[in-house]
């Protein structure tokens, strides 16, 4: 019995549509989410979304967010997700190499947070594309349009 899941950002809806599990990155670490999950509400850190339907699996990058399950119905209003092949490697290797630098010449606390805020995410979006870029798994934009 697959459940429900929506992504939402505030510029997109990234995905809408059964899903069988998915593994999301918490804040003190990874959630399995399983049909008839118990409710659940939870801040989510940057990190990898794993998505399995119909025994293929998706992975997204997030920036952070949260996510609500509630019956067979999960909601994820994230910061930023990005679909593995929505993923420019080399423009995320540059990101994260500004960030790097900026976390190294920070003036002040503010800063430094704000630049290792950064740095996750780009570290993320590596990552990401790095262990999917050769791994099997199917685009969750594709999935959606082929229904």
């Amino acid at each position: 019995m697959p459940m429900e899941l929506q992504i939402i950002t505030a510029e997109r809806e990234v995905f809408s549509g059964e899903v069988d599990t998915l593994v999301a990155p918490g804040i003190e670490g990874q959630l399995g989410i399983l049909p008839n999950h118990a409710p659940l509400i939870t801040v989510l850190q940057p990190g990898e979304l794993m998505v399995r339907a119909a025994g293929e699996e998706s992975y997204l990058a997030l920036s952070g967010g949260y996510m609500e399950v509630l019956g067979n119905r999960v909601i994820i209003l994230a910061d930023a997700a990005e679909d593995v092949d929505e993923i420019d490697e080399a423009r995320a290797q540059e990101a994260m190499e500004r960030a790097q630098q900026r976390v190294a010449n920070r003036e002040s606390e503010a800063e430094l947070q704000q630049a290792l805020a950064s740095l996750r995410r780009a570290q993320v979006r590596v990552t990401v594309a790095r262990r999917r870029r050769n791994a099997p798994h199917r685009s969750m934009v594709a999935r959606q349009q082929l229904g």
